[in-house]
Order: structure tokens, then C-alpha cells, then sequence
């Protein structure tokens, strides 16, 4: 007898009881079944390790989940969400993980890259890609980026970066995550909601799409000021950005108007302005300089870039060079995918940090070699000039 009452095993046995036998032959039937029903379909199920490097468990990113970054297609096909967003959830899993082992995070990066990335120069982005590209832009609008992910999730935006340009708020009127060459085509006018000097057959992410009852949302700008914590990922944006810049530039008039634009008349018989949409482009392209200065000013102050110095020195290693605008005006339409890919036109010169200098530098060089009216320069290099001010200092929360 055992202090209380309870009657020992009669037996004397130092083995488990048969209760408890019952109960470990149940337990590893049910482990069994389960094993093999995850085989039978194939379910991925990330391991969860200990990481002397974090105080968090790491997750153990699958193999099959790395193996996408070598197959492009197959990687299009696990992050498309849909055109409901039905499979949103699923794509969500595959890429949010709070902790990634290892290089973990580089190889999601390398994933969602080879996902939304078209297929080679001069290919347009297909209708699956760029609603790839509005699921991984939504995946990570409430978590964090992983570590090490930051540079690959950069290159998505870098590689729609007309798309995330355009992007202002959530529009309840956009009800598809992407659109195709059709939807996204400029009406009588030569206007459209997507953009100036569109590819033909290219498909478009609209990041501004929600989904009635629905939470999920793509924000890019709220994208941006965390990967800009990354000064790689840092680079590959400020790349892009002034890579579109001169892009745009020298497809404009020699009056910097959009020549596709042909608004009409006024009600009274004057001809409508060629400028407006030119001047509003020009207006965002300069905010997400500005942001990405203000981000990084932001992150110095508070800590999260410990070394100012070293984070910028970084940066500059990053940065594939300079962009200037041609001598004469173009009228190619390349696809998107090619804008931030364009060759540099030779080192960059000045300082980096200065958004507003490199800016200025070609939409200046710009001027000279296209002969625009003076009072147009100076209405451009005002409106830059306002644009990136406001951009850099407007408080963010």
C-alpha cells in the first residue's frame, strides 16, 4: 500500500501498466496515422527548432518551400492568391514565419522574388505574377519581414514599381488584386488609372484592391519603411525609384508633358493642360524618395539603425549607380520588370543620401539637352523640390 490507500500493481512489475501501454500504443497509432496522411498529401509542415542566436524558437524553413526559388512557375503558382484572394491564407502561411532558421529568411526572399519576377528582359509580367505580387505585398502589411528576406521582398516592389508608384489607399472600386493589358489600357484620352507609358500585354498588380468582409490589404508605402531598415534592401528601392525617374522623363514633350495625353477642351474652347498627370506622377515618384530619406532619418533616431555611418556605407555598396534621362526623347514602352533593371549611366556622384541632389542633378541635365522652356524647368524643380520637403519631414507614426 502506498501512503493514502491506493493499492500497488500486483504484480510487482517495474513496467507500465496496461492502462499506460494502452494509452502509448494509441498514442503512436494516432502519430502514425497522422505521418502518413501528411505524406499521402503532401502537406508541408514547417519544424520548429531551438536557435541559440534568438530567444524565440526558429522555424525550419521546408525544402520544398526553398526548392520554388529554382522552379519560377511553381513558385508563381504557390503564391497566387487568386482573383478572390481565395487561396490569400494559404500563400500567408508559406511566408510568415516570425523566426526562420538559418538563412531561412534569404531563401523566402528568393522565393517570392522568382514568383512575381517575369520570366526574362522584355517579357511582361503575367496575370498570376503580379497577383503574386499583391499577395506578398499584403503577407507582410501586418508582420514583420524575416531577417534576411528584406532584399528579395524589395526586389518585388523594385520590379512593379510603376504599380507600387500609383499606389494612394485602399479603393473599394479596385475588386481584383491585378488586372490584365486590357483593364489596365488608356480610354479615349490616352488616360489610365495605372499609369503613364504602358508596356502592351503586360499585367498589373493594383495594390489599391480590397475585398468586401475582407481585412486583407497590400500597402507598399507601409512595405517600404520596413524593408527600408535593410540597407540592401534600401538600395534596390532608391535604385528603382531613380531608375524610373529618368525612364520617365525622357518620354515626356520637350514641353514635359505626357504626348499620349490628349485631354480635350475646356467648356469655353481652351485646350485642357497635357501637364496634369505628368506633374502628379513626378509628384509620387519624389514621395517615396522623400519617405525613404524620412525612414532612414526616422530609423537613426530611434536606434534601429545603430551606425548611421556604417548603414549608408552599406547602401552605397548596394547601389548599382546612376541614372540619367536620354538626350532625345523616347518612345519605346519596355515592361515594367526592365524600368528598374535599366543600365546605369555611370557611377553616382555627390551625396547618396541626398534625394533631392540626385533628383535634381538629372531632371537639370535633363532640361539642358531636351531645351525645355525655362518657366517649365522651374515649374518641375519647384514641384520636386515641395514634393520631396514634405516627404521628408511629415512626421511618421
Amino acid at each position: 500500500m502506498h501512503d493514502g490507500g491506493a493499492e500497488e500493481n500486483s504484480t510487482g512489475s517495474d513496467e507500465p501498466s496496461t492502462g499506460a501501454l494502452a494509452r502509448l500504443r494509441k498514442h503512436w497509432l494516432l502519430t502514425s496515422a497522422v505521418a502518413l496522411a501528411l505524406l499521402a498529401t503532401a502537406t508541408t509542415v514547417p519544424i520548429v527548432l531551438a536557435d541559440s542566436g534568438e530567444d524565440a524558437p526558429c522555424q525550419e524553413i521546408p525544402a520544398s518551400t526553398r526548392a520554388l526559388a529554382k522552379n519560377p512557375a511553381a513558385a508563381t503558382r504557390a503564391l497566387d492568391p487568386g482573383e478572390d484572394l481565395s487561396r490569400y491564407d494559404a500563400v500567408r502561411e508559406l511566408l510568415i514565419h516570425e523566426n526562420p532558421c538559418g538563412d531561412g529568411g534569404k531563401a523566402l526572399g528568393q522565393v517570392v522574388d522568382a514568383a512575381t519576377r517575369a520570366t526574362g528582359k522584355g517579357k511582361p509580367h503575367t496575370l498570376a505574377q503580379a497577383r503574386a505580387a499583391y499577395a506578398v505585398v499584403a503577407a507582410f502589411d501586418d508582420d514583420a519581414v524575416p531577417r534576411g528576406a528584406a532584399p528579395g521582398v524589395a526586389r518585388v516592389l523594385a520590379e512593379y514599381v510603376v504599380d507600387a508608384n500609383r499606389f494612394l489607399s485602399p479603393d473599394r472600386d479596385a475588386y481584383t488584386p491585378a488586372v490584365d493589358a486590357v483593364g489596365a489600357a488608356p480610354d479615349d484620352t490616352g488616360w489610365t488609372t495605372y499609369g503613364r507609358f504602358l508596356a502592351p500585354h503586360e499585367a498589373h498588380a493594383d495594390f489599391e484592391c480590397t475585398e468586401p468582409y475582407s481585412d486583407v490589404r497590400a500597402d507598399p508605402e507601409s512595405l517600404v519603411g520596413e524593408l527600408a531598415k535593410d540597407p540592401e534592401a534600401f538600395a534596390i528601392l532608391y535604385d528603382a525609384e531613380r531608375a524610373y525617374f529618368a525612364y520617365y522623363l525622357e518620354r515626356l514633350t520637350g514641353d514635359g508633358a505626357d504626348p499620349d495625353y490628349r485631354p480635350g477642351k475646356e467648356k469655353d474652347g481652351s485646350p485642357k493642360p497635357t501637364t496634369t498627370w505628368a506633374d502628379i506622377d513626378l509628384e509620387h515618384l519624389t514621395d517615396r524618395i522623400g519617405s525613404l530619406m524620412n525612414h532612414r532619418a526616422r530609423y537613426a533616431r530611434d536606434g534601429t539603425i545603430p551606425d548611421l555611418a556604417a548603414f549608408d556605407e552599406a547602401v552605397r555598396r548596394h547601389t548599382r549607380g546612376a541614372y540619367q534621362a536620354a538626350t532625345r526623347q523616347v518612345s519605346s514602352r519596355p515592361v515594367m520588370g526592365d524600368i528598374a533593371e535599366r543600365p546605369v549611366s555611370g557611377p553616382l556622384s555627390g551625396d547618396l543620401t541626398d534625394g533631392r541632389h540626385q533628383l535634381f542633378t538629372v531632371l537639370d541635365a535633363w532640361a539642358k539637352e531636351r531645351q525645355v522652356p525655362t518657366e517649365r524647368a522651374a515649374q518641375l524643380r519647384q514641384l520636386i523640390d515641395d514634393r520631396y520637403v514634405r516627404a521628408l519631414w511629415l512626421t511618421s507614426y
